[in-house]
Protein backbone atom coordinates (compact mmCIF):
# COMPACT_ATOMS: atom_id res chain seq x y z
CA UNK A 1 0.00 0.00 0.00
CA UNK A 2 3.10 2.18 0.60
CA UNK A 3 3.40 2.54 -3.23
CA UNK A 4 -0.20 3.11 -3.81
CA UNK A 5 -0.08 5.74 -1.30
CA UNK A 6 2.73 7.33 -2.56
CA UNK A 7 1.41 7.14 -6.39
CA UNK A 8 -1.93 9.41 -4.90
CA UNK A 9 0.40 11.55 -3.25
CA UNK A 10 2.68 12.02 -6.67
CA UNK A 11 -0.97 12.08 -8.59
CA UNK A 12 -2.33 15.13 -6.25
CA UNK A 13 0.82 17.13 -6.71
CA UNK A 14 0.37 17.03 -10.20
CA UNK A 15 -3.02 18.09 -10.83
CA UNK A 16 -2.40 20.80 -8.49
CA UNK A 17 0.69 21.95 -10.71
CA UNK A 18 -1.67 21.19 -13.70
CA UNK A 19 -4.64 23.52 -11.87
CA UNK A 20 -2.18 26.38 -11.38
CA UNK A 21 -0.96 26.07 -14.66
CA UNK A 22 -4.56 25.89 -16.05
CA UNK A 23 -6.13 29.00 -13.73
CA UNK A 24 -2.82 31.73 -14.81
CA UNK A 25 -3.59 30.22 -18.48
CA UNK A 26 -7.29 31.35 -18.45
CA UNK A 27 -8.01 27.64 -18.76
CA UNK A 28 -10.59 24.86 -17.78
CA UNK A 29 -8.95 21.94 -16.24
CA UNK A 30 -10.47 20.08 -18.97
CA UNK A 31 -8.81 22.56 -21.37
CA UNK A 32 -5.16 20.95 -20.11
CA UNK A 33 -6.16 17.43 -20.33
CA UNK A 34 -6.60 17.86 -24.04
CA UNK A 35 -3.63 19.79 -24.78
CA UNK A 36 -1.55 17.01 -23.10
CA UNK A 37 -3.64 14.47 -25.10
CA UNK A 38 -3.02 16.46 -27.95
CA UNK A 39 0.80 16.93 -27.29
CA UNK A 40 0.96 13.42 -26.74
CA UNK A 41 -0.32 12.38 -30.08
CA UNK A 42 1.97 14.59 -32.35
CA UNK A 43 4.49 13.27 -30.49
CA UNK A 44 3.44 9.59 -31.17
CA UNK A 45 3.13 11.08 -34.74
CA UNK A 46 -0.87 10.31 -34.18
CA UNK A 47 -3.76 12.20 -36.01
CA UNK A 48 -6.56 13.42 -33.55
CA UNK A 49 -9.67 14.02 -34.69
CA UNK A 50 -12.60 16.44 -32.46
CA UNK A 51 -14.44 12.77 -32.11
CA UNK A 52 -11.14 11.49 -30.89
CA UNK A 53 -10.63 13.75 -28.74
CA UNK A 54 -13.93 14.01 -27.21
CA UNK A 55 -13.71 10.14 -26.68
CA UNK A 56 -10.65 10.10 -25.09
CA UNK A 57 -11.89 13.10 -22.87
CA UNK A 58 -15.03 11.88 -22.33
CA UNK A 59 -16.90 14.44 -23.74
CA UNK A 60 -19.51 14.87 -26.14
CA UNK A 61 -19.82 16.60 -29.22
CA UNK A 62 -21.26 19.63 -27.42
CA UNK A 63 -18.60 19.71 -25.22
CA UNK A 64 -16.14 18.47 -27.87
CA UNK A 65 -16.69 21.72 -29.66
CA UNK A 66 -16.92 23.74 -27.14
CA UNK A 67 -13.71 23.01 -25.66
CA UNK A 68 -11.69 23.10 -29.43
CA UNK A 69 -13.52 26.94 -29.78
CA UNK A 70 -12.09 28.11 -26.31
CA UNK A 71 -8.75 26.38 -27.22
CA UNK A 72 -8.81 28.23 -30.64
CA UNK A 73 -9.49 31.33 -29.27
CA UNK A 74 -6.62 31.60 -26.84
CA UNK A 75 -4.44 30.71 -30.17
CA UNK A 76 -3.10 27.15 -28.62
CA UNK A 77 -4.99 24.77 -31.10
CA UNK A 78 -5.98 24.73 -34.86
CA UNK A 79 -8.74 22.65 -36.86
CA UNK A 80 -7.38 22.19 -40.25
CA UNK A 81 -8.64 19.57 -43.00
CA UNK A 82 -7.40 16.47 -43.80
CA UNK A 83 -4.87 16.54 -47.17
CA UNK A 84 -6.23 13.44 -47.98
CA UNK A 85 -9.97 13.32 -46.81
CA UNK A 86 -11.17 17.08 -47.12
CA UNK A 87 -14.37 15.71 -45.13
CA UNK A 88 -11.99 14.70 -42.24
CA UNK A 89 -11.05 17.78 -39.23
CA UNK A 90 -7.52 17.35 -37.95
CA UNK A 91 -6.47 18.91 -34.43
CA UNK A 92 -3.12 20.80 -34.54
CA UNK A 93 -1.66 22.38 -31.04
CA UNK A 94 0.19 25.66 -31.92
CA UNK A 95 3.84 26.25 -30.69
CA UNK A 96 2.54 28.62 -28.22
CA UNK A 97 0.59 25.93 -26.35
CA UNK A 98 4.08 24.46 -26.67
CA UNK A 99 6.08 27.43 -25.50
CA UNK A 100 3.28 28.06 -22.55
CA UNK A 101 3.79 24.45 -21.20
CA UNK A 102 7.92 24.60 -21.56
CA UNK A 103 7.40 27.74 -19.76
CA UNK A 104 5.18 26.77 -17.05
CA UNK A 105 6.40 22.46 -16.73
CA UNK A 106 9.88 22.81 -18.11
CA UNK A 107 11.46 23.16 -14.36
CA UNK A 108 9.63 20.29 -12.49
CA UNK A 109 10.19 18.01 -15.81
CA UNK A 110 13.89 18.75 -14.91
CA UNK A 111 13.63 17.72 -11.79
CA UNK A 112 12.00 14.66 -12.79
CA UNK A 113 14.78 13.92 -15.14
CA UNK A 114 17.11 14.41 -12.75
CA UNK A 115 15.62 12.35 -10.19
CA UNK A 116 15.98 9.37 -12.34
CA UNK A 117 19.68 9.79 -12.88
CA UNK A 118 19.45 8.57 -9.17
CA UNK A 119 18.30 5.22 -10.27
CA UNK A 120 20.06 1.93 -12.04
CA UNK A 121 18.94 1.01 -15.54
CA UNK A 122 17.35 -2.19 -13.97
CA UNK A 123 15.18 0.11 -11.47
CA UNK A 124 14.19 2.29 -13.82
CA UNK A 125 12.70 -0.66 -16.01
CA UNK A 126 10.90 -1.47 -13.02
CA UNK A 127 9.22 1.82 -12.07
CA UNK A 128 8.01 2.23 -15.43
CA UNK A 129 6.50 -1.61 -15.35
CA UNK A 130 4.67 -0.59 -12.09
CA UNK A 131 3.58 2.63 -13.50
CA UNK A 132 2.68 0.99 -16.69
CA UNK A 133 0.30 -1.10 -14.98
CA UNK A 134 -1.05 1.04 -12.26
CA UNK A 135 -2.34 3.13 -15.73
CA UNK A 136 -4.00 -0.16 -16.86
CA UNK A 137 -5.80 -0.35 -13.71
CA UNK A 138 -7.04 3.33 -13.03
CA UNK A 139 -8.10 3.25 -17.09
CA UNK A 140 -9.18 -0.15 -18.02
CA UNK A 141 -10.98 0.95 -20.71
CA UNK A 142 -9.42 3.09 -22.34
CA UNK A 143 -5.88 2.63 -24.53
CA UNK A 144 -2.91 2.46 -21.68
CA UNK A 145 0.19 2.64 -23.74
CA UNK A 146 2.36 5.02 -21.96
CA UNK A 147 2.80 8.06 -23.65
CA UNK A 148 5.84 8.13 -26.93
CA UNK A 149 9.05 9.78 -25.34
Amino acid sequence: MRLVHLLRAVTVELDLRGAEFAVRNGLHPTDLRALIHLLDADRAGADVTPGRLGAALRLNSAGTTALLDRLERLELVRRERDENDRRRIMLRVEQRAVELGRSFFGPLIAELVDAADDFAPGELDAVHRYLTAALRAAAPAHDTSPPAP
